[in-house]
């Protein structure tokens, strides 16, 4: 049996359930790991202001955030890659063409092009996102990321040919799968873990990922033991090793034990 020595876990959909709970099963498979000396990662688009609490519930201090603009290992910085500021002005003009509102991530604020907006408020109530700014021109060279915000379908197309190297994949949230997490081709969940699994000196083969949205397509696609749960966008199967139950009947715990990693 391969020796597994890392977990990366998404939270939305995969942690946290639609109510933003945990389920019990989780919080056991996590500390079970940790009884093993298994390294366990959150990995998320959250910013990593927002997950610090979650991460002191469940005793992690490493983190993959901003959809993989952003990696610390035990408090150490890994991996940082802002977006170029040319970029920012871009997706500012196609939003304000069409209408859209974006969030833009920094380090310290989620930076919101308006908050007058039912659209905003449902996604900061569904996130529960505390540390809120209005955008200004200050922050353009300090954004890890960026989520266009929009009730209208089909919004992607309006920005997928101004961007060569950029993807788009849908907030996979109940009430907000109009909007859009802006993913970029070399800074992702999977080049993030690719930088943690080199500055630990692991092989792919070590570890193990579980995810729910397109946006950890990458992350399931680079580790050795990749789990879509049962709730996962129907695309992300095809790019999943594994399939697991859903968020809500034990979806961590059910695919770590088919490696007999938990009882």
């Amino acid at each position: 049996m391969p020796s597994y020595k890392i977990v990366f876990l998404d939270i939305d959909g995969t942690i946290l359930q639609p109510d933003h709970t945990i389920q019990d099963s989780t919080k056991s498979a996590i500390q079970q790991l940790q009884d093993q000396d298994i390294e366990v990662f959150l990995a998320t688009g959250r910013p990593l202001h927002e997950i610090k609490e979650l991460g002191k519930e469940l005793n992690i201090t490493s983190f993959i955030a901003y959809n993989g603009a952003y990696a610390i290992y035990e408090r150490q910085e890994v991996f940082k890659e802002t977006m170029p500021p040319e970029q920012i002005y871009q997706f500012l003009d196609i939003a304000n063409q069409n209408e859209h509102q974006l969030v833009l991530y920094t380090h310290e604020q989620n930076v919101f092009t308006t908050f007058d907006n039912d659209v905003v408020q449902q996604f900061i109530e569904t996130f529960h996102l505390k540390l809120n700014a209005i955008y200004e021109p200050s922050i353009d060279d300090k954004v890890l990321g960026i989520t266009i915000i929009t009730d209208q379908d089909q919004a992607g197309a309006h920005y997928q040919d101004h961007f060569k190297d950029i993807h788009l994949t849908v907030v996979n949230v109940a009430g907000l799968t109009d909007c859009l997490d802006v993913i970029r081709d070399h800074v992702n969940k999977g080049v993030a873990v690719k930088a943690v699994l080199e500055r630990l000196g692991l092989p792919p083969e070590s570890s193990i990922a579980f995810g729910d949205g397109m946006n950890d397509k990458e992350m399931l696609m680079t580790v050795g033991e990749g789990f879509a749960m049962g709730n996962g966008h129907p695309d992300l199967f095809k790019h999943a090793k594994h399939q697991t139950t859903d968020v809500k009947h034990d979806g961590i715990f059910n695919g770590l034990k088919s490696l007999g990693l938990v009882k």
